[in-house]
């Protein structure tokens, strides 16, 4: 081995664990040569024995959490249905000020969520923010008007502000770059997945006379909001913070756990860093984090659109169906869309690719649309609902991933996530206002804002891949060690994703 002091500090841990060269998280070494190369080497059976068993006691937990957090969010469309409109008095836009009601609220308070996820962990902070939007689910089934309906969604939206994003940071202190996405489909299928479950789940409630004393659409919310709060009582037990205090970890997976995310972070020297303002705005602030946050807003307004109207769509495909069968006629397409929801981040596993997995996300849902705009037959537009869920829900992965993969401290990972989230919600208030009563029964408007939507994401997406590439190649003529030459060891770390030795992972 060469004498430099990024190998000597490779030689001087490399006696520590089997197959990986340094466990430096806690002794103050980078896990990169200052040309942002890694210096470290893994076993690579011991890494998939670790990634196993990061999947199987992290993943479960909070894929159930963030279920239940969108099916609490969404299932206002299946008490609209059943009833909610006429028992609150609703009229006019009524609707849409409740559903809008709970963005405002969403948005706010996103980026200030991801913040306190960092500064109190997110082994108390999703758990504490889960059992809050279960409690307010619960309350929303004793609203008997439509201000005490907009008070509950307000206090849904601070809740369950910092779920997305939350859970999305708290896989980036486990994961690789390539494994994250993978990993963060595992919970977001389940925004799909509430779409099937919670229709399934809200016509077997309606089939019942009534829970305690609560009957009709009100049972939604009693029966949902329970089951939310339990699971948040028991994550409080199951979540774990960080690698360091995983009880169910031995120290050489801890050590490795650390290694493995250190290695692809240039000039890093600890994984959880302390939160400054500079690195705040430097995740921000990232050209692919602003690209990408607008990118996930048009994508939203499909998404959450779809989540919301999706049973008042099928209603007037299928007007003379039964509430149930309307119900469950809500199910299949969302089954489809957890296929693809999966599928993508697994090809985005393999080939360590997300740029150009979104743009592949857009032709299936423009389809849809246009035959949404162009035909009046049920038949198709009942299939067109298969082809706009193939690919939305798919985006909301590739995209947190891909804001965390082109920043590199943990502290402007947080902001950069949050930002994404927070933009993806503004295009959820926008949903709101897509489908307006007296657009209906083919929502012209609704349905050619989405379209051009996805155009939009098609473009923009194929725009920011080439200006990565371009950049990329620019930055190769950088000379590394002169523009590093006197800066101290901080001060090479608050570069971020300045520094010279970085580069753009499309």
């Amino acid at each position: 081995m060469g004498s430099s002091d990024s190998d000597k500090a490779a030689v001087q841990h490399s006696e520590t664990l089997p197959g990986v060269s340094s466990t430096a998280a806690e002794r103050g070494f980078a896990a990169t040569d200052q040309n942002g190369q890694p210096i470290v080497q893994f076993d690579l059976k011991a890494e998939a024995r670790l990634r196993r068993k990061l999947d199987l006691f992290i993943v479960p937990t909070v894929s159930l959490l963030y279920l239940f957090c969108f099916i609490d969010r969404a299932n206002i469309g299946n008490a609209r249905i059943a009833g909610l409109e006429k028992d609150l008095n609703l009229t006019g836009y009524d609707y849409n000020a409740l559903l809008s009601v709970f963005y405002i609220s969403y948005i706010v308070f996103e980026i200030p969520s991801n913040i306190a996820c960092k500064w109190i962990g997110p082994g108390w902070f999703i758990p504490a923010i889960s059992l809050g939007f279960g409690v307010v689910s619960l309350a929303t089934a004793f609203v008997d008007n439509f201000a005490q309906a907009a008070g509950v969604r307000f206090l849904l939206g601070v809740f369950e502000a910092g779920m997305m994003p939350g859970i999305a940071y708290y896989l980036s202190r486990w994961y690789r770059r390539a494994e994250l996405t993978f990993r963060l489909s595992l919970y977001i299928v389940m925004a799909p997945m509430a779409g099937a479950f919670g229709g399934l789940l809200a016509s077997g409630i309606l089939s019942l006379d009534h829970v305690g004393g609560v009957t009709g659409w009100r049972m939604i919310f009693v029966v949902e909001g329970i089951i939310t709060i339990g699971l948040s009582v028991i994550s409080f037990i199951t979540l774990t913070d960080r690698p360091e205090t995983a009880r169910w970890l031995t120290q050489e997976e801890k050590d490795l756990a650390i290694a493995r995310v250190k290695s692809e972070r240039v000039a890093t020297t600890e994984v959880l860093d302390r939160m400054d303002t500079k690195k705040l705005i430097q995740g921000i602030l990232s050209p692919v984090t602003l690209a990408t946050s607008f990118m996930f807003l048009l994508n939203n307004i499909t998404v959450q659109g779809l989540a919301f109207f999706a049973p008042t769509i099928v209603r007037t495909i299928y007007p003379d169906k039964s509430t149930v069968m309307q119900q469950l006629f809500t199910v299949p397409p969302y089954v489809v869309g957890g296929f693809f929801t999966l599928a993508l981040p697994l090809l985005s596993w393999y080939l360590d690719r997300r740029q150009i997995i979104i743009l592949l996300s857009t032709p299936l849902v423009i389809v849809g649309y246009s035959m949404f705009l162009g035909t009046t037959n049920p038949s198709a537009r009942y299939g067109a609902t298969f082809l706009l869920s193939s690919s939305l829900f798919a985006v909301g992965a590739l995209s947190n991933s891909q804001v965390s993969a082109n920043v590199v401290s943990d502290t402007a990972r947080s902001s950069a996530i949050g930002l994404n989230v927070m933009m993806g919600n503004v295009g959820g208030l926008i949903a709101t206002w897509s489908y307006l009563p007296w657009d209906g029964p083919n929502y012209k408007i609704g349905n050619g804002l989405n379209l051009a939507a996805c155009c939009t994401v098609l473009i923009l997406s194929a725009v920011t891949l080439l200006w990565m590439k371009w950049d990329n190649r620019r930055r190769e003529g950088r000379n590394a060690e002169e523009e590093l030459a006197g800066m101290s060891r901080q001060e090479i770390q608050d570069l971020d994703w300045k520094h010279p030795a970085f580069r753009w992972r499309p």
